[in-house]
């Protein structure tokens, strides 16, 4: 069953737009071995800078492997997802879902 994800796009002073996707971890698992492996090949592939953060803890780089098993995100956890960059709402939408479905491969239009 997928899970609802939370649409967010917030500007700062400066002007410059911070899309977030708030999502619940899919994977019974969690981001651990593989679903981490498949989520920072997506994140990766994205074409945008993408952070990805557990509570309150601190954002990292989607695209590092490292970070992502460095947040200990379990299944059932939310996650924020948030880029900056041109092309960002189309990047976390496709990421996002990835996340709350728990995909077991990277899908094609990723």
């Amino acid at each position: 069953m997928p899970c609802e994800t939370g649409l967010d796009n917030l500007t700062d002073s400066k002007g410059n737009t911070m899309v977030e996707r708030r999502v619940t971890v899919g994977w019974a698992e969690g981001l651990h071995a593989r679903p981490a492996s498949i989520f920072v090949r997506a994140a990766s592939a994205a074409g945008v800078p993408v952070t990805i953060q557990k509570g309150d803890g601190s954002p990292v780089n989607a695209a590092s492997m490292l970070g992502v098993l460095g947040l200990g995100a379990e299944g059932g956890e939310e996650v924020v997802l948030a880029s900056e960059a041109d092309g960002a709402e189309e990047a976390l939408d496709r990421l996002a879902k990835l996340v709350a479905e728990g995909l077991e491969e990277l899908p094609e239009t990723v």
